[in-house]
């Protein structure tokens, strides 16, 4: 998201104007997701994608002919990707999603200036676009990504949060936590590193976590405050641990919850924790074995399948 705004700024910068373009809502299969953003500049550059094919290309050249004619209006557009009908984007892969269409000029270019800043500063905020707005806001949070409202085609509004990294709480710094912190940092997470080892060579030689923690499993419950968009992925180095740390969880909101482990060894679990009077109910909810089956084995590929779970689970509508 950051190239995107250096890309219009440096844009801004020539004296150029922009089109940004953003999927506002997207529904069923549609190629773009809300939060897509593309960008063409009145030199016939272009920057991001709001879900390709020809109904991006019919886009793009319709932001090219609007910026010849120095057309600089806020709009919105529809797009049915069901072949030829009114609406319709000349794909078939069903679904549909509406696109924001709006001029970026000098006029905006604090705005542009303060969303390239909060990457540095590792900050975030809200960004607010309607007919008669563009604006940033580093003091506004959101409970959620997105929050839209749309009346007509001349009455909406659209807030996104910008730069507010998901949080995963890794507990257990092995060799799967190792795997699983790293690319859980490539793919934008803050990364939280839990462990109750002291001098433990692969907690010590993990550099991807934001941070990192010894701690007592007991207060586990402490390090891990609940939240709606907090993921957690426990792999402790044994079963006793493992238990504990997912006793102390349980009940609690988290976004997701899983546990690292064989089939026989964490049904065993499952059955103990019920016994002891856990909620049945809630304990259906827990990804076990966490991860995807990929049939991984390596740490690495652990981590993969682990990903791509937390990633099925944000993704799916």
């Amino acid at each position: 998201m950051k190239d995107i705004w250096q890309f219009i700024l440096s844009k801004l910068n020539q004296d150029s104007v922009v089109y940004l373009l953003t999927v506002l809502k997207h529904k069923g299969s549609s190629p773009g997701r809300q939060g897509f953003k593309m960008v063409i500049s009145d030199n016939d550059e272009i920057y991001g994608s709001i879900g390709g094919g020809v109904m991006e290309y019919n886009m793009v050249e319709l932001c090219k002919e609007l910026l010849k004619k120095k057309e600089y209006k806020p709009f919105i557009k529809r797009q049915i990707h069901k072949g030829t009908i009114i609406d319709g984007s000349g794909m078939i892969c069903s679904g549909e999603q509406t696109i924001a269409f709006y001029p970026i000029t000098q006029n905006n270019i604090d705005t542009i200036q303060n969303l390239t800043g909060i990457y540095s500063s590792n900050k975030s905020g809200v960004l607010s676009i309607s007919p008669s707005n563009f604006s940033f806001s580093a003091k506004k949070d959101l409970n959620t990504k997105f929050n839209l409202t749309l009346t007509s085609e001349k009455e909406w509004s659209y807030d996104e949060l910008i730069n507010k990294k998901e949080i995963i709480y890794i507990v257990g710094a092995g060799h799967v936590g190792l795997a699983t912190s790293k690319l859980m940092s490539d793919l934008g997470f803050y990364v939280i590193l839990l462990d109750n080892r002291a001098h433990l060579n692969t907690f010590e030689k993990n550099l991807s976590p934001n941070e990192k923690r010894i701690i007592d499993y007991v207060d586990i419950a402490s390090h891990i405050p609940e939240s709606n968009s907090a993921y957690v992925g426990i792999m402790t180095n044994k079963y006793t641990d493992d238990k504990l740390v997912l006793s102390k969880l349980l009940g609690k909101s988290y976004k997701y919850i899983g546990v690292l482990g064989s089939v026989s060894k964490l049904k065993l679990m499952m059955e103990v924790l019920e016994k002891e009077g856990l909620s049945a109910k809630e304990l259906k909810k827990v990804h076990a074995p966490i991860g995807m089956k990929i049939s991984s084995q390596t740490p690495q590929e652990i981590a993969i399948s682990i990903a791509a779970e937390i990633i099925y689970t944000r993704n799916k509508q």
